[in-house]
């Protein structure tokens, strides 16, 4: 048999699953964001008129902007923490190991259960941060009640969370040449010149990933606010105000563009990073 029908031969399984569950759907997606559908019945095509719809409601630049400001406050906070985490576990202590399983446990539980602990940790009368305020009488604010500090609550959850990228970190700063260190010792380098000069310039490759994924993530939070929500419309991210209007509205078509512009977004956003990066990654 031809080595080449043979090599198709292992890789049909998938492609069929690529054009199946990759392929098709996308393909459908397109088509439902010029449709008008509630999920029951026949979409009917409506042309741009759901994009056209969407410049025009004032909740879609709502919802935009509360993840916008929750991205461009969450992203460095949670990179920052992580990787100042990772550098001071880095280094050969006792119990180090278990250090390390303690600060990546929060990357592995469940979303729903973060939020329905942070509701009861939020909670402005019998929360633990207001608790341990009101110790040092210091009365504690509304968190999630008061429109001002929505966004704080959600920036406190994403910081407990942070160490998502532990471990690319802790990967990326074993990979650093040893020999560095000590030759920036010889030269009588403190600790923040060797972490200025050469932890931070060797990890940046780790530092673009974790940007991305950030970035990325920062745009689809939705498990966490769909729970909890905020007062006003402060708790409504971009994905709680699409899912709204899908399921609960029943405007697939609708959702669907909204989905494709939130697509576009990130897509956009990702480019920029990458076509600058050969200004700040050194590889």
């Amino acid at each position: 048999m031809n080595r080449g029908r043979t090599g198709f031969y292992f890789i049909l399984p998938w492609l069929i699953g690529l054009i199946l569950f990759t392929l098709f759907p996308l393909l459908a997606a397109l088509y439902i964001a010029f449709t008008d559908w509630s999920i029951i019945g026949n979409p009917v095509f409506i042309g741009m008129q759901n994009f056209f719809e969407i410049f025009r409601d004032s909740m879609f630049y709502q919802a935009l902007w509360v993840t916008v400001k929750y991205a461009i406050f969450a992203v460095p906070l949670t990179i920052a923490t992580a990787f100042a985490v990772a550098v001071l576990l880095n280094n050969q202590i006792k119990l180090v190991a278990v250090f390390r399983t303690i600060y990546y446990m929060p990357a592995i539980v469940s979303g729903v259960a973060v939020a329905i602990v942070f509701k009861w940790v939020l909670d402005p009368n019998y929360g633990v941060i207001n608790s341990f305020l009101a110790f040092f009488h210091i009365k504690g604010p509304n968190w999630l009640y008061d429109p001002d500090w929505v966004l704080p609550s959600y920036l406190v959850m994403a910081l407990w969370g942070a160490s998502g990228g532990l471990l690319t970190y802790l990967v990326g700063l074993k990979d650093i040449p040893r020999e560095l260190y000590e030759s920036a010792n010889i030269d009588g380098a403190n600790v923040w010149h060797k972490i200025r000069y050469i932890t931070i310039p060797m990890i940046t490759p780790i530092l673009f990933y974790n940007l991305i994924m950030g970035l990325i993530a920062a745009f689809r939070k939705f498990t966490d606010a769909y729970i909890l929500g905020g007062a006003g419309n402060e708790g409504t991210f971009y994905m709680v105000y699409l899912y709204d209007q899908a399921f609960s509205f029943y405007q697939m078509g609708y959702a669907t563009a909204l989905a494709w512009i939130l697509f576009v977004i990130i897509l956009t956003l990702s480019i920029i990073i990458n076509v600058t990066r050969k200004y700040w990654v050194h590889t």
